[in-house]
């Protein structure tokens, strides 16, 4: 019954699937566009209200599926961590600090920019990770994806998208050529959670090192890995937590402010 009661939704999604994959990945230079990219730019051209293609229910439908098919990748991604045990534990250290590091930065750089913005407890879900798959799927757990958090996530999950790649690619390869990082902390570094800003910043380092080709894309792909795996657990009992608390108490600043 779902299916026929949803039935544009599920057609729509299935045609940018096509469209997208059809297209394929392309790169120009050191930027990498990967199907997912065209996915968001159709799904957002197409859901444009002035457009009456999509209505406001069908898209608030489409946000429920949603949810179940990031408990699917999670549960993927759960799966990943047997084969990868000794892996894990043998670079645990460095990929905790790693993860420490995209922890800090989201809170300590972006939520007080977002609260000079103006926002509210979209904050939350905007500023505590990276906002990749398994973030929208802690988010889509704790609050749904129709809360103030979730439209936070999904928010910073398309800018990393359609973005992330570019941004990434353009910083890696400006540090590459300063010369400051060896070629393998560059390539741990690129391997943040996600496969299309790995491959972005991935192509820029080995641009600028060549001769470290094969060893920077093996560092990047287990470091990407290991990430998605640990930054589940990381997320979900540190980053979240705390910037939970920082915003309430940076909450609690501003209206004594307003107050004042």
């Amino acid at each position: 019954m779902d299916l026929i009661k949803n039935w544009k939704v599920h057609l729509l999604a299935l045609l940018i699937v096509i469209v997208a994959e059809l297209i394929g990945a392309q790169r120009f230079d050191l930027i990498i566009f990967l199907p997912l990219f065209y996915a968001l730019i159709i799904g957002g051209i197409i859901s444009y209200p002035s457009l009456k293609i999509l209505k406001l229910p069908e898209m608030q439908r489409a946000a429920r599926v949603l949810s179940v098919g990031m408990l699917i990748l999670v549960t993927k991604l759960g799966l990943d961590i047997g084969p990868n045990l000794a892996q894990i534990a043998h670079s645990s250290l460095a990929l905790i600090v790693q993860e420490f590091g995209h922890f800090f930065g989201t809170l300590v750089f972006g939520l007080p920019v977002a609260f000079l913005l103006g926002m509210k407890r979209e904050a939350i879900g905007a500023c505590y990770s990276i906002d990749r798959e398994p973030n929208i799927a802690i988010i889509a757990e704790r609050y749904g994806l129709d809360s103030a958090e979730g439209r936070g996530v999904m928010g910073m999950y398309i800018c990393g998208t359609v973005f992330g790649a570019l941004w990434v690619s353009i910083l890696a390869g400006v540090i590459a050529q300063l010369g400051i990082f060896h070629p393998h902390s560059l390539a741990m570094g690129a391997g943040i959670g996600s496969a299309s800003m790995m491959a972005a910043s991935t192509a820029s380092i080995v641009a600028t090192h060549p001769e470290w080709a094969e060893t920077v894309q093996a560092y990047a792909a287990a470091a990407n890995l290991l990430t998605s795996v640990l930054g589940i657990y990381f997320a979900l009992f540190v980053s979240l937590p705390v910037t939970i608390k920082v915003y309430d108490w940076l909450d609690r600043f501003r209206s004594k402010m307003k107050a004042a």
